[in-house]
């Protein structure tokens, strides 16, 4: 597929008008693999176009990252360099917009020592800390998006020829953001109309005031959850906090979530799909929690880097995310495995372990402490993985402890 098709100038006008919805005057950041700059280029024409005032970039590239991780000295992982840091801290502050392309091979880091990789998570994610909780807290808007390269096509399309994969992963990303083939306008309304259906089940959600969810399904997953008083959900698109408009996080995005309460955590969970991170896959993974801690991590393949994962600071190893999403959806049904967790996770309700999004009623008055106080996890990772199976069963505790079904057979119950 050349980047003249128009679809995907109307992929990229979708990013930049729904996704980061950019504002006449604001700067925008974009970070991308360099595989994939020529839609990088087409993303910041649209950034002009929508009145932006200087697109910045931020690049990315399998080889190089692996054979720093393969040859750096040892010292390089137990720090970040100060301009990184600066960068994204400071365009956060202003408010810049960041559009993130993702796309990256899920098995460029096989065979890296995982100790170098948590070393190197701990660091940047300590550096970054005020442009992470900006981020959290909705302070800038920010989109998270994906574009085919080469070695992503080949882990998902396997028997299908390079250019054939590539081709196909672009019309499944197509597919899931619901661009249509008519360019311009039109995929830009019909992801509106998306999150509006998404906002009448989050409504549905608060209306119940739900205190607990109980996770049962075939696997072996038979975990209690408990929520914050005041929690809310919240799914579809979000809100600025420094301008008030909307944005998408997420294109795709088929989910409705929350935070569990930090403490209020108890049982085992199995992941339904492999987990892709770092440029690792994980398989099998298996984790048992007590009073919200993972006090037990196991893996079928990618344990070592899991259990690094978990400790790249105290809060790693606390849930941050409850996230709904109904076997139905449309990524679901098409019965492909991405190994990329922006579309997975979409495919299925999942966890993230380490921060949460601040789903409480009055957190942007809280700080840092009184959110944990109020049971909302810190840390400076978030790792989604996926636990939906077409036989999940969740049932919620209303506050008034009235038993509610929410997930039936995978799906949900209303």
């Amino acid at each position: 597929m050349q980047i003249s098709d128009p679809r995907c100038k109307a992929y990229a006008q979708l990013l930049i008008r729904a996704g980061v919805n950019l504002q006449p005057g604001q700067r925008l950041l974009i970070e991308c693999c360099l595989e994939r700059a020529d839609f990088a280029r087409l993303c910041a024409a649209e950034a002009y176009e929508a009145g932006c005032s200087e697109v910045l970039f931020r690049w990315r590239d399998d080889e190089f990252t692996r054979m720093k991780y393969l040859r750096a000295a040892e010292a390089v992982f137990d720090r970040a360099d100060p301009w990184t840091s600066a960068m994204l801290n400071e365009l956060s502050e202003e408010g810049a917009g960041l559009l993130a392309i993702v796309g990256e091979d899920p098995r460029n880091l096989r065979g890296v020592a995982p100790d170098r990789i948590r070393r190197a998570r701990t660091a940047t994610g300590n550096a970054v800390r005020p442009f992470r909780e900006r981020e959290s807290r909705n302070e800038f808007p920010w989109c998270v998006c994906a574009a085919p390269t080469a070695a992503w096509a080949e882990a998902v399309f396997p028997v299908l020829a390079p250019e054939a994969a590539v081709d196909r992963l672009w019309e499944e990303i197509f597919r899931a953001c619901r661009v249509a083939e008519t360019p311009g306008a039109d995929a830009v309304a019909g992801w509106h109309a998306h999150t509006a259906a998404l906002k009448t089940r989050v409504e549905t959600l608060n209306s119940l005031r739900l205190r607990t969810l109980h996770y049962r399904n075939g696997l072996g997953t038979e975990l209690r959850v408990e929520l914050p008083e005041d929690h809310f959900w919240a799914g579809g698109d979000e809100r600025c906090v420094r301008s008030g408009l909307p944005f998408s996080a997420n294109l795709p995005s088929e989910e409705i979530f929350t935070l569990p309460r930090r403490d209020g955590v108890n049982g085992v969970v199995y992941g339904s799909k492999p987990l892709v991170y770092d440029g690792t896959v994980i398989e099998g993974l298996r984790l048992e929690l007590r009073d919200g801690r993972i006090v037990s991590a196991a893996a079928s393949s990618g344990e070592a880097v899991l259990r690094g994962a978990l400790t790249v600071d105290e809060g790693a190893a606390y849930l941050g995310e409850v996230a709904l999403v109904p076997a139905a959806s449309p990524i679901s049904a098409s019965g492909i495995l991405f190994y990329e967790t922006l579309f997975d996770e979409n495919a299925s309700c999942h966890f993230a372990f380490g921060d949460a999004y601040p789903c409480i009623r009055g957190a942007e008055r809280m700080d840092p402490e009184e959110l944990r106080r109020r049971g909302a996890n810190h840390s400076i990772t978030h790792v989604d993985f996926m636990v939906g199976t077409p036989d999940l069963s969740i049932v919620g505790v209303t506050e008034e402890g009235v038993m509610v079904p929410v997930f039936v057979n995978g799906n949900f119950a209303f």
